[in-house]
């Protein structure tokens, strides 16, 4: 029997083209209406939404207050939202090879932004030096350098297969010096948070492409030893450890009302809009710390329901991993299933405070137009595995003619 590249289809017993076409179509329509893509957009579309509803909600006070109207944060979201979907829909349509041969030049275009924050573009925020800014366009580089990673240590391990197993043939070029290179440009401009959801999806995209845990084990203390050393190094970073703020209570005010904004919205909470933590008490409410408002203003029932949805998320990435063509594409999910849904339970462990503040926002629902943008071109880049990797089950299956 004849055969062809996996991943192409042959044409049908009469040679004609319209057989081609009617396979080449057949497979679009079936990765379409597969239930992991299906899942995987209604999850992100679903959970963007009510982000959008709840940044509403939550900024309109501080946007009135500083005077861009009640609505302005608002709807500075929903364009970049208007911006970012579409991105994702057009990189969900990319072949699992454009991501592939793109990896290296994506990889390292992030590193060449990134780098920008330390030339007059860049600006401070809060003490971190992670954002630049060209006219009224700002930009925070490191969120689309964590898909660039990403993306680039899937296509390094699917290359090196070969060469898997031996120690230094997993940890170069991915740990030295391409993670190495990404983290360090970020950490250097003192965003510790960041760098801990990076070399967490790092960490990720090596498990889940079957770097060994010999390998992994040696990266992982490596990388607690690092972030050890520059917490206590840090009386800033030890403060939010310990809660030792300056704030007239003698606790940390931003933690100290993300708990009561919680604790007052009880099981249903006090309703869309009636928020009393929003009107300037809380600070970044429509960002770090939007999750006390979503359990303030809908109560518990409400804060559960968005961790349901990221543990819908987290199950739908976990059989697209199982079901994807090769280790390039289990990498990638894998590494933005770390990203996307550990970043979103470390924000929802800092509100709660179960961990210090770490200035990380809750994928998909917080205010800021990168990490949103970023959010949505890294579930892009998983949709098209997912889709690649239904028409490579419909091909094995035999449900694709050969």
């Amino acid at each position: 029997m004849a055969t062809h590249p996996p991943g192409t289809s042959a044409p049908d017993a009469t040679g004609g083209a319209s057989g081609f076409t009617r396979i080449r179509l057949g497979r679009s329509l079936g990765s379409i209406s597969d239930p992991t893509v299906v899942l995987l957009y209604s999850v992100t579309l679903l959970l963007v939404g009510f982000g959008l509803i709840m940044v509403l909600s939550s900024s309109s006070i501080t946007s009135y207050v500083d005077g861009e109207g009640f609505f302005g944060r608002f709807w500075r979201q929903t364009q970049f939202a208007l911006f970012g979907i579409p991105l994702m829909l057009f990189a969900a349509r990319m072949p699992l090879r454009f991501w592939k041969q793109w990896a290296w030049p994506l990889f390292a275009l992030g590193l060449a932004l990134q780098a920008l924050v330390f030339t007059p573009l860049g600006i401070d925020d809060f003490g971190n030096r992670n954002w630049i800014e060209l006219g009224s366009i700002r930009g925070q580089p490191s969120e689309l350098l964590k898909l660039a990673l990403i993306v680039w240590i899937g296509a390094v391990l699917l290359k090196k297969e070969p060469l898997l197993r031996q120690m230094r043939h997993e940890l170069i070029p991915v740990i030295v010096p391409g993670a190495a290179l990404a983290l360090g440009l970020v950490l250097a401009g003192k965003d510790l948070g960041t760098t801990l959801i990076m070399g967490a999806a790092v960490l990720g995209a090596m498990y889940f492409g079957g770097v060994s845990w010999k390998s992994l084990g040696l990266t992982a203390l490596i990388a607690v030893g690092g972030a050890a050393y520059f917490v206590l190094t840090s009386s800033n970073r030890l403060a939010r450890i310990f809660a030792s703020g300056d704030d007239y209570s003698g606790l940390d005010w931003q933690p100290l009302h993300g708990l009561w904004a919680l604790a007052g919205g009880g099981i249903f909470g006090v309703g869309l809009g009636g928020s009393k933590a929003k009107w300037s008490w809380l600070p970044a409410a429509d960002n770090d710390y939007i999750f006390a408002i979503i359990g303030e203003e809908l109560g518990l029932v409400g804060a559960v329901l968005v961790i349901l949805l990221f543990a819908v998320l987290a199950a739908v990435m976990i059989r697209a991993i199982a079901r994807a063509r090769d280790r390039f594409g289990r990498a990638v999910i894998g590494g933005v299933l770390v990203w996307v849904v550990g970043q979103a339970f470390v924000n929802i462990g800092v509100v709660i405070g179960v961990f210090p503040v770490l200035g990380v926002p809750l994928p998909l629902i917080s205010s800021g137009g990168t990490a949103l943008i970023a959010c949505l071109l890294a579930m892009g880049v998983v949709i098209s595995i997912a889709r690649d990797g239904a028409a490579y089950r419909a091909e094995i299956s035999g449900e694709v003619k050969r």
